[in-house]
């Protein structure tokens, strides 16, 4: 479900998920032979290969965390002195050689965002891990009328995943959370990562009991070092003028500062899981795994291990079984926001495994939840049927309400925020199913995205960030999916049933236009 700047936040704002984060069968590197053990120094020459398809592809190392305050400031003035190397080689070749032709689309671009400082970039990131990898991550799915064409295509390596722990630091992290005797508690252990991400890394285990489970073990000093390293990136960002100012980033990065302080905490995260097994309990076709308690502590959290396909998989099975994923999807994400108000905000399609065998999404990864309050959900629902219905009253009053507009904007940014309210809702302003593969709302929204970008006056509200994230993520999915999802039906369906005000005892009359 979509509504008014929520497309538009995967082009315009700091959204995104985080690649295999706690991912339990994401297609990562998993066999042996593809983690380098490095020796040294960083050996940026080797670490990322052309593919078939023309994209890098890089190979994952095995490196320590950079877990102390000083060796993570190390790394970042390591990172800058290689930037600033770079910047100086990239402006005597132009001096000498001339400007290289630009691509069509491509504005030009200052000797800074080179695409030998872009990798530096990248590697660099995929290196320290944290925070900064997440941000790197995140930027990663912009749009190029964001992020200059050589960042995106060097930042595409980092949604490969990142360097892998030694097994003495390894072995250091599960000592000091579980015990000397940590490993007593498991029938086996594969000390080859399933994934690696930005926060942690995944191992499979088998448990006494005979439970296979995916062991998430975070990496030392990320928890201590968001703040810090968020900081130093938003140096970057600044000096790089990569970000334009209306995107308001000093109130995005203030809202993921809080966001990945909040994934770090596993216990916060295990009861997040707990709290979603219960509420779908009964809810057909999906399904929560269970948290190993026994084996889980603040920085170690282990699970059920369960089967799927990620949903960019699933878009190479039968018309049939894409549309049925893309409804359910779409139906979470509604029932999430408008039933529980409590919500699973990381969109990454690795989150969502879909078994055919038993036509279940086992949903994994609940680091990235939160409730919302009950007023700004009232609000919400009667702005996003307003967009459905086309009602340009309703939605200017109600994004009033809710903060995305201020009262004082000028027509012209009245309008395209109408607009885009509109582009957004028109799947659920079609009494049939809506048909994803044909769509060109991504396309629209970009191009409104522009004037709104020369107009705002105001940063979204900070409920805006998370939930556009996952509610961008469940339209996108469905677009991967080319399915034909009855997305008004599914509104209505909720929307029917919907208490408003705080005791819940206002149930507002009258649907929406049936059309």
């Amino acid at each position: 479900m979509v509504i008014v700047m929520v497309l538009l936040s995967t082009v315009l704002q700091l959204s995104g998920g985080d690649p295999g984060n706690a991912a339990q069968n994401d297609g990562l590197p998993t066999s042996e032979g593809n983690i380098a053990v490095a020796s040294g120094g960083a050996n940026e020459e080797d670490a990322s290969l052309p593919s078939a398809t023309g994209k890098r592809q890089r190979r994952p190392r095995e490196r320590r965390v950079p877990s102390t305050p000083f060796s993570r400031a190390l790394g970042f003035a390591g990172l800058g002195a290689g930037l600033a190397w770079g910047t100086f080689q990239e402006s005597a070749k132009r001096v000498l050689f001339g400007t290289p032709n630009l691509q069509e689309k491509q504005s030009v671009v200052s000797p800074f965002l080179s695409e030998r400082n872009a990798e530096r970039l990248a590697l660099a990131l995929c290196r320290m891990r944290g925070a900064a990898l997440k941000l790197g991550q995140m930027l990663s799915i912009q749009d190029e009328s964001v992020i200059p064409p050589p960042i995106l295509a060097a930042l595409d390596i980092v949604r490969q995943g990142a360097d892998v722990m030694p097994r003495s630091q390894l072995n250091q992290v599960l000592d000091a959370e579980l015990g000397p005797d940590w490993s007593s508690k498991l029938i086996s252990f594969d000390y080859e990562p399933m994934a690696a991400a930005s926060i942690g890394q995944v191992h499979r285990a088998v448990a006494k009991n005979g439970m296979h489970v995916a062991v998430k073990i975070q990496y030392p000093g990320v928890a201590d070092s968001i703040e810090s390293d968020i900081d130093n990136v938003k140096l970057l960002l600044d000096y790089t003028n990569l970000i334009p100012e209306k995107l308001f980033l000093d109130r995005a990065m203030k809202v993921a500062k809080e966001e990945l302080s909040l994934e770090c905490d596993y216990e916060l995260e295990a009861s997040n899981q707990k709290r979603f097994r219960d509420l779908l309990s009964n809810t057909e076709g999906f399904y929560v795994p269970m948290v190993v308690d026994d084996i889980s502590s603040k920085r170690v959290l282990s699970t059920e291990l369960v089967p799927g396909i990620p949903i960019d998989k699933v878009a190479c099975l039968a018309q049939e079984t894409r549309n049925y994923v893309g409804k359910k999807l779409l139906g979470l994400t509604l029932m999430e926001l408008f039933v529980f108000r409590f919500m699973q905000t990381d969109p990454n399609w690795s989150n969502f495994l879909y078994d055919d065998t038993t036509k279940t999404i086992n949903l994994i990864d609940f680091g990235a939840a939160r409730d919302y309050p009950k007023s700004f959900v009232d609000d919400y629902i009667r702005m996003v049927v307003a967009c459905a219905d086309g009602d340009r009253e309703a939605v200017v009053d109600m994004s009033r309400r809710l903060g995305f507009l201020t009262g004082m904007e000028s027509d012209v940014m009245l309008e395209a925020h109408v607009q885009a309210a509109f582009v957004v809702g028109l799947p659920f302003a079609r009494p049939d199913g809506y048909d994803f593969r044909s769509t060109n709302i991504t396309q629209s929204l970009s191009n409104i995205g522009a004037t709104m970008l020369r107009h705002r006056l105001t940063p979204p509200p900070d409920e805006a960030y998370s939930l556009h994230r996952k509610l961008s993520g469940a339209f996108l999915a469905c677009i991967k999916l080319g399915a034909v999802v009855p997305c008004r039906e599914l509104l209505l369906q909720v929307y029917r049933s919907y208490q408003f005000g705080e005791g819940g005892g206002e149930i507002f009359s009258s649907a929406p236009n049936s059309r």
